[in-house]
């Protein structure tokens, strides 16, 4: 299922361990990785000037995905390269698009002070607009990962996009044989102030189990038996899956994202967004599928 890769590229040393990342999924899969450097044309002082920067950016791209697909090409791996000039997460999403990638691949941030602010953003507008999954790898931790992937999680609430995650997740599993783990968790904050509401709980907790119970007979058809089911109740979502992961030794969380557009694009809060942003493990991220094409 990952023929073809997508890794767009900076000039941030941060990425090499992401990349190596990258290039073991690759070997393993016998995949084509597709280097692709922005040149961001559309900062204002590259917009005012024009020629002669844009060219100068365009040679730096030329030379880093050369060097990139260099480091791919040691480990027997067959790269594409390109550079293009214009808004890097447009262009990240049409180029995935265009050439049927099947996942994209991107550290959540790699470079220091406001720079690092702005890929975060860009990270975030794909994860956010690509009907491409995106693998968001911390350019901290990714010289401590594991591959091939050994326990995969995927957290359900039953929406849209968790039922999409869902299916991702299994195809994943089936992938790697890896073994896979079904969470639901239950906000102590949706209980309301009075947490001791029994009803309330009860009737959360009979839900979380039917979600699981449809994941899983979802996972069964599909051939893949999950080692557990469990409901976890928790202040913040983002926290069970943290202490989840620990505690199991997951290697990937998948998780699902909604495709929403105006201007909550671009605020964080959401859990898969949390994810994204503290974990430790690489997250795979599938959108919501959507009509309007946001």
């Amino acid at each position: 299922m990952f023929d073809t890769l997508l890794f767009p590229v900076d000039e941030s040393d941060e990425t090499t361990d992401v990349f190596e990342h990258v290039l073991d999924i690759a070997t393993e899969h016998d995949s084509t990785v597709h280097i692709l450097n922005v040149a961001d044309t559309t900062r204002d002082s590259v917009t005012r000037i024009r020629g002669e920067v844009v060219d100068a950016l365009e040679q730096e791209g030329e030379q880093l995905v050369r060097e990139t697909a260099d480091r791919a090409e040691q480990r027997g791996v067959s790269t594409v390269t390109d550079v293009r000039q214009g808004d890097p997460y447009k262009i990240i999403i049409d180029y995935a698009e265009a050439h049927g990638v099947d996942l994209v691949a991107m550290p959540t941030h790699g470079r220091q002070g406001l720079e690092r602010l702005l890929l975060g953003s860009t990270t975030e507008r794909v994860v956010r607009r690509s009907d491409v999954p995106v693998l968001t790898i911390q350019p901290d931790a990714a010289g401590g990962l594991q591959y091939p992937y050994e326990d995969v999680l995927v957290p359900t609430d039953g929406s849209d996009c968790a039922n999409q995650a869902l299916a991702v997740g299994v195809d994943v599993v089936n992938a790697e044989e890896a073994t896979l783990h079904l969470l639901s968790v239950i906000a102590l904050t949706s209980l309301g102030v009075d947490v001791r509401s029994d009803i309330q709980q009860s009737t959360l907790e009979e839900r979380a189990t039917e979600l699981l119970d449809e994941a899983a007979e979802f996972a069964a058809n599909a051939g893949v038996e999950p080692v557990s089911k469990t409901i976890e109740h928790a202040p913040s979502i983002p926290k069970a899956i943290h202490s989840y992961v620990k505690d199991h030794d997951v290697n990937l969380v998948v998780a699902g994202t909604h495709g929403r557009t105006g201007f909550d694009r671009y605020m964080l809060g959401s859990v898969t967004e949390s994810l994204v942003r503290t974990s430790t493990i690489p997250v795979l991220t599938v959108r919501e599928p959507v009509e309007n094409g946001e």
